[in-house]
């Protein structure tokens, strides 16, 4: 989460005639044991494990049924798998993540904010992408990228209504985080992360009732529990009590704390969520309640919390925010510039990252 300076990113965009015209590569699959291909043109052949593949651009190329813009890799890893990339432009692949991270029917505004949003994330990631060879994973780990499948009018809009323009502070890329819903407040990038980022503090969201993520519940058996705690190097034996140890200071659990057979332990809240399955508990923004056997998990929102709340931007738009006013909102004091003016204005008197 190290800020990006100018002279790292103006090195990562050379070779384009426009700094935007910068390609992304986008982490497909790994580990499988075999891909359908299609090249553009071609038949469907199936790439077993061990063999490597290069299917050049412009495309579009399928994967799995799929079809993506640019080049498609295949290449053998350790262990009879296999790893699939897609290297695209820039603004192609902000079109067709759009649509996997919001509702087109939300309308411009949201699909705009979330552009920029996209955008700066996929070259902050790209910056620190170092020895993978990819910049950015296609699924929740990064941004939920569909490629051409996912594209349509309204995206493409959004796409050249913001073209180039990304969110910067004090001249540099920000960490461009987003998650779902908040549960009526973010949270800041210190309290989950640990690091403190002036433009990702904790702020107030309204409008965020409509989400399905407002009110969830998920319960979890005492045996589930005790297993997971296992798994995280808490090992108390058959469970007998959990409670919440600490709050983050928007109101998140942050600890809780198992009583158990063995004895207790302590392990945050975020680790428990990673080892159940962060679809069955969607945030850390929860209470307790006892059940038979085992307890039932009351929350708020979906996702880390940091950021741009989706729900929220959408709430904005329908009191007629545009996108700068939805990301002034969730990055306070970030602005939104088009990616060259990062360069121009720090070219030279930084020398680097920070």
């Amino acid at each position: 989460m190290r800020p990006i300076g100018a002279a790292l990113l103006l090195a990562l965009l050379a070779g384009p005639a426009r700094a935007e015209d910068a390609s992304i590569r986008v982490l497909l699959l790994d580990g499988v044991r075999s891909v359908s291909v299609q090249p553009e043109g071609g038949r469907e052949r199936r790439v077993e494990a061990g063999r490597a593949l290069r299917l050049p651009g412009p495309g579009p190329h399928q994967v799995e049924g799929r079809p993506y813009r640019g080049v498609v890799e295949i290449a053998p890893q350790p262990g009879g798998r296999l790893r699939v990339l897609n290297e695209l432009a820039l603004e192609a692949y902000v079109a067709g993540t759009l649509l996997g991270e919001v509702h087109e029917s939300w309308g411009e505004a949201v699909l705009e904010a979330q552009a920029v949003a996209i955008r700066t994330y996929a070259l902050h990631r790209r910056a620190q992408a170092g020895a993978h060879g990819w910049d950015v994973e296609a699924d929740t780990r990064g941004q939920v990228y569909l490629g051409l499948a996912g594209e349509s009018e309204a995206a493409w809009r959004a796409v050249r209504a913001t073209r180039g323009l990304v969110l910067a502070w004090n001249g540099e890329l920000i960490l461009a985080a987003f998650h779902a819903t908040a549960g009526g407040r973010t949270a800041s990038a210190a309290e989950v992360w640990g690091r403190p980022l002036p433009y990702l503090e904790s702020v107030a969201v309204e409008g965020e009732e409509v989400s399905p993520d407002t009110y969830w519940r998920a319960r979890v058996s005492s045996d589930e529990l005790a297993a997971a705690a296992a798994a995280l190097g808490a090992d108390v034996g058959r469970l007998e009590r959990i409670e919440i140890a600490g709050r983050t200071p928007s109101g998140r659990c942050a600890s809780l704390r198992l009583h158990g057979s063995a004895g207790g332990a302590e392990v945050t809240a975020a680790d428990l969520r990673r080892a159940l399955g962060e679809r069955r508990l969607r945030s850390t923004l929860f209470e307790l309640r006892p059940a038979p056997d085992g307890v039932v998990f009351v929350g708020s929102g979906r996702g880390h919390g940091v950021g741009m709340s989706q729900w929220g931007a959408r709430a904005m738009a329908e009191r007629g925010a545009g996108y700068r006013a939805i990301l002034g909102r969730f990055y306070p004091g970030a602005r939104v510039v088009p990616v060259q003016a990062i360069g121009a204005a720090h070219a030279g008197a930084r020398g680097g990252s920070s």
